[in-house]
């Protein structure tokens, strides 16, 4: 284990975003997460460069956030084009598989399309894109164990296994 500091939790992850009114509707008024900050620039407080820019907060329940830049040009930011669009996605959890109905209910109902209700065994799951094009995943636990109960215990041991298999190159043939 390392002796880094300890890391508490999440306190947000940022994207790209094409119209900051836009995302703000989608977020705050379909999804129900409040605005909770903006912070418009002309500068990066980091580097320094002139960039003019919008920062906006979205606030869960658990106090953490998704944050977005808007740069005012109105681009999106652009999918990888080396990865399938199932990979790249934020998962957000609900407390319940009727909490988890009522949100795929909602979002149809808003004219969202909504992938599943999909059966991930401890936890289900649904998908659907934001107006950015980010794939979210809204997720509910199914069991009273925690999400990874028991799997730390074999987990070094899953992704050594999981590195061999792609030296031997059985990933591309076997679909992974």
């Amino acid at each position: 284990m390392s002796s880094f500091v300890p890391i508490g939790g999440l306190h947000h992850f940022a994207y790209r975003c094409r119209d900051a009114e836009e995302t703000r509707h989608f977020y705050e008024d379909i999804l129900g997460l409040p605005l909770v900050g903006v912070i418009t620039q002309d500068r990066v407080p980091s580097t320094q460069e002139f960039a003019p820019h919008a920062h906006i907060f979205f606030q869960m329940t658990d106090g953490s956030c998704i944050a977005f830049f808007d740069l005012g040009d109105g681009q999106a930011a652009e999918p990888s084009p080396n990865t399938a669009t199932w990979v790249n996605h934020l998962a957000l959890r609900v407390d319940s598989l009727g909490e988890l109905e009522t949100a795929t209910a909602k979002l149809r109902a808003a004219g969202i399309d909504v992938l599943g209700i999909t059966d991930h065994g401890p936890i289900k799951s649904i998908y659907f894109f934001d107006p950015n094009g980010i794939r979210l995943e809204l997720t509910a636990p199914v069991s009273s164990e925690p999400l990874f109960h028991g799997f730390g215990r074999s987990a070094h041991e899953q992704l050594a296994a999981w590195q061999q298999k792609k030296r031997r190159g059985h990933n591309a043939s076997a679909g992974l």
